[in-house]
């Protein structure tokens, strides 16, 4: 096992509303190691992108971190002055946000803007920044990079958007990039290249990533590891081949349940009954208590379940986990 260079420890993250809390994440715990893909996979809503923020201390107002920690190379992130975030944002950690379109300066050349990340960090002349714009652009697959670079956003497609924004998230470096949903507002064909950048980052620069994602497609070509969200919390985590192979808790089988298979002769997709709890509202129990076909007594009288470790390296947070070759009724 390689070494950890991003170790997430029971973060809390909330929102002050007239209502009461909006508890966005809740104690997730997730390990990130050098050069891995690691994919965060739920539904809309579940915290994804509010973990991804937190990460790199951004979320939006009235968002805070509550409790928990986070450490990238062993430096405690949460206890960083800004001088030091900055530092740290785009240089150690960075982020592909998952509006290509709205994450780029309208105003702006995209070369101009891959040329602010380098001068943000790097001590050097105004032609070395252009130049080597140009060739970030070139890197990820851009025709014609040095007429690009004097484009805005605008006239660019979203795919060309989302290879500038890669550009910008891979310009210095960086040990981990966060890649929220990259490839959501992308047809198949530019999504399948927008892959392919990203598996090159990992496999010519060694970088770590973590993929937030809801397309399973993805997850299996793409990442090492899967950590499986739910209102806010990890239900399980493991290797991709043993959570998809054998999944263990009641909500990654029925998410994985849902998929087609060529190789069923069920005519009809499964669906997961009832909806997610209202993130305000959260109880002390397990949150997918109403929708699971397995809970038990158990389940209704106690706090939700920490992750336990279920196989060799698979993790999961249930009282009464799947065993292997268990079926639901239809």
């Amino acid at each position: 096992m390689s070494e950890p260079v991003l170790q997430v420890d029971n973060l809390h993250c909330h929102f002050a509303t007239k209502e009461g809390p909006v508890k966005a994440v809740n104690g997730v715990t997730l390990t990130l190691e050098q050069g891995k893909v690691m994919a965060v996979v739920g539904e809309s809503g579940c915290g994804k992108t509010t973990l991804a923020l937190a990460i790199l201390r951004l979320l939006p107002f009235p968002g805070q971190i509550t409790d928990g920690s986070i450490q990238f190379e062993g430096q405690n992130v949460l206890g960083m002055s800004e001088a030091d975030l900055r530092r740290l944002r785009g240089r150690s950690i960075s982020m592909i946000f998952q509006d290509p379109v709205s994450g780029l300066n309208p105003v702006l050349p995209v070369g101009k803007q891959v040329e602010e990340i380098l001068a943000s960090h790097l001590d050097i002349p105004k032609r070395e920044q252009r130049a080597r714009a140009v060739d970030l652009l070139r890197q990820v697959g851009l025709p014609e990079p040095e007429r690009i670079a004097t484009q805005y956003p605008f006239h660019l497609s979203g795919g060309m958007c989302q290879r500038v924004m890669i550009a910008m998230a891979t310009a210095l470096n960086p040990k981990v990039v966060i890649a929220d949903e990259p490839t959501s507002a992308l047809d198949v064909t530019v999504q399948a290249q927008i892959l392919t950048e990203l598996e090159n980052l990992r496999r010519q620069r060694g970088t770590s990533i973590l993929l937030i994602t809801h397309d399973l497609g993805v997850v299996a070509q793409m990442a090492d590891e899967v950590a499986i969200m739910y209102a806010g919390s990890v239900v399980e985590t493991g290797t991709v081949a043993s959570v998809f192979r054998s999944p263990r808790h009641p909500y990654t089988w029925a998410l994985l349940s849902t998929l087609p298979r060529i190789d069923s002769e069920r005519s009809h997709l499964r669906a997961i009954p009832g909806s997610p709890p209202s993130l305000l509202n959260l109880g002390e129990e397990c949150p997918f208590l109403p929708r699971c076909s397995k809970a038990m007594t158990r389940c209704r009288q106690e706090p939700a379940p920490a992750l336990v470790e279920v196989d060799a390296g698979q993790w999961a947070a249930c009282y009464n986990p799947i065993f292997q070759g268990w079926q639901a009724t239809d």
